[in-house]
């Protein structure tokens, strides 16, 4: 990945492909109104991860409405490019979101006949196989409903075939799914094409994951999927956890509390933050190794610096409104200002 920043004139070359919904967030407001922000973890990542200087491709289409021309036009200024640049005649998504006491956000979603689920397995493959620097692929999200697992595992799985790094946000919305028995399922197929597994502690108990507490179960998860080789547990304002099969565990919390405004695309932006960190490891360290070889050996001091930025990155999000994502200069001078706790007691 080359190391620009998010200011800079420089296109970098594409390294990561982002699968996924796009959408717009109505979220209430005091007043009982409702503010159209643009949303969906998976465009949030994208947007994310060109912020930190990621060259970052989206691979599902966007609508030709007044909504997904704004989708467009945003992932344009973040430097994004496009898949499908010509827009497709579906609506654009939609997401009702209501804040709760604690600022996280509560959904109700509106999929049907929507553009970003217009799309095919062979469609992202076709994509992805333009992208000659491609070193990674990530989906999650709404893309593991279960109803879409003809297109997304099978890309998955020619995607790890063809040598990339394969990212899963498990990131679940099982108030939304029909059947979560289904879902469920779907979820755990995807994560098992999965390389790099993230996962909150709501997550894990969603998809029922056996474990005294959090960390249980991500370890569990970790050891039931044999070919991932990191881990991501986020425990919200509690910090987050980074396991590796080589037996490395990280930790890390802010030390002090934060001002936050509410939580909305905070684990979009701590795995942008995360893998972003990871890419400048590889490049430099990697030589002419895959990404997914170098993530395989990475020592317990470079899943600790990883974390350290993934976990900045969700910070300063966390204290703007709605998902503004940090570039990479601004989540790294926050990590240098603020050292994080690595004690999880």
């Amino acid at each position: 990945m080359t190391p620009v920043s998010h200011d800079s004139i420089v296109s970098p070359p594409i390294h990561a492909a982002i699968a996924g919904e796009a959408l717009i967030d109505l979220i209430r407001r005091p007043d009982g109104s409702y503010l159209p922000c643009l949303g969906g973890a998976l465009y949030n990542l994208c947007r994310a991860l060109a912020r930190q200087g990621v060259g970052t491709q989206y691979l599902n289409p966007l609508s030709g409405d007044r909504f997904g021309r704004e989708l467009a036009a945003q992932l344009a200024a973040d430097g994004v490019t496009l898949a499908q640049p010509d827009p497709v005649q579906q609506v654009t998504s939609l997401a009702v979101v209501n804040l709760t006491a604690q600022g996280h956000p509560d959904y109700a979603f509106y999929r049907e006949g929507v553009a970003d689920r217009a799309v095919s397995a062979q469609s992202l493959e076709a994509a992805c196989s333009r992208l000659p620097a491609l070193q990674l692929v990530c989906t999650g999200a709404l893309a593991l409903d279960a109803r879409d697992t003809g297109v997304y595992l099978p890309w998955l799985a020619a995607q790890r075939t063809a040598g990339r790094c394969v990212v899963v946000d498990a990131n679940l919305r099982p108030s939304v799914m029909p059947d979560l028995v289904a879902y469920r399922s779907a979820v755990h197929a995807a994560l098992a094409h999965a390389h790099i597994i993230k996962a909150s502690d709501e997550d894990l108990e969603h998809l029922a994951v056996p474990g005294a507490d959090a960390l249980a179960r991500a370890q569990h998860l970790l050891a039931a999927n044999p070919q991932a080789h990191l881990l991501a547990l986020t425990l919200g304002e509690e910090g987050a956890w980074l396991l590796h099969r080589n037996g490395v565990q990280c930790f890390a919390r802010e030390a002090q509390s934060l001002q936050v405004v509410d939580t909305v695309g905070a684990g979009d932006s701590f795995l942008a933050g995360l893998l972003a960190h990871l890419l400048r490891q590889a490049q430099v360290d990697g030589g002419a190794e895959s990404f997914a070889h170098v993530v395989a050996r990475l020592t317990g001091d470079a899943c600790q610096q990883a974390l350290r930025h993934a976990l900045a990155s969700a910070s300063l999000c966390v204290m703007e409104q709605g998902c503004v994502p940090p570039g990479w200069d601004a989540a790294n001078a926050w990590s240098g200002l603020h050292p994080a706790s690595q004690d999880p007691a």
